[in-house]
């Protein structure tokens, strides 16, 4: 069974250049900085929501909503079948969830999952 996936994630940007030697004898003496909590990078009310995979008519839209009051900053979607194609995988008009769209060759259905990203 093939499957076809797209995940957008948050990025998280360090600053590397504090990081780097300054100069040629620092080079040869740096000892790499201890790694930085990916926790405390994450925006407040950081959660990932998944839709779980169910078969859908060709072209069908599903939609994952953030809960609450929270706003979706990335997301995903996966077609699942043979031959599935993962159609669409964008955010809603309102920001407050994922949409996931695909179609399988030679079926009249698709297995798609849906995953956001979310946050206050």
């Amino acid at each position: 069974m093939q499957s076809k996936r797209f995940l957008a994630l948050p990025l998280v940007v360090l600053a590397a250049a504090a990081f780097l030697p300054t100069t040629a004898a620092a080079s040869q003496t740096s000892v790499p900085p201890a790694p930085v909590a990916l926790k405390s990078a994450l925006p407040p009310g950081y959660q990932l929501v998944t839709l779980p995979n169910a078969n859908v008519p060709n072209f069908q839209r599903r939609t994952l909503y953030c809960p609450g009051t929270k706003r979706v900053l990335g997301g995903g979607a996966e077609a699942r079948g043979n031959r599935a194609i993962l159609v669409g995988s964008f955010p809603t008009d309102d920001g407050r969830g994922w949409i996931g769209i695909g179609r399988q060759d030679g079926y009249n259905d698709v297995g798609i999952s849906v995953f956001a990203i979310c946050a206050d």
